[in-house]
């Protein structure tokens, strides 16, 4: 498990990738900052990852759970693996992909 790596959950709708790195950086140095958005809209889905360039920084950094940003409380983690998706018994259209 990256250690370095945070799961952000309930952003604010305005912060993009650069907002989200400037609400952190004062915890250390930032490999990567990404909001995630909807493919087919574009738009956040108030949440992202933030990735340190140390597990320190990282552990500073949780700090800001419970925080409140324009108005939201952020919930703030240590971002576990990505479960492998390739068994999902559905594909995109929602139709049975067996």
């Amino acid at each position: 498990m990256d250690k370095n790596k945070l799961f952000v959950a309930s952003l604010p709708w305005s912060i993009n990738n650069d907002s989200l790195r400037e609400l952190f950086a004062q915890y250390g140095e930032i490999v990567e900052a990404v909001v995630i958005t909807d493919r087919d809209t574009g738009r956040s889905k108030g949440f992202g990852f933030v990735t340190f360039k140390n597990e320190e920084d990282a552990k500073k950094a949780l700090e800001m759970e419970g925080k409140e940003v324009e108005g939201r409380t952020l919930v703030v983690n240590v971002a576990k693996p990505r479960e492998n998706r390739n068994n999902r018994p559905f594909n995109r259209d929602n139709r049975r992909s067996y």
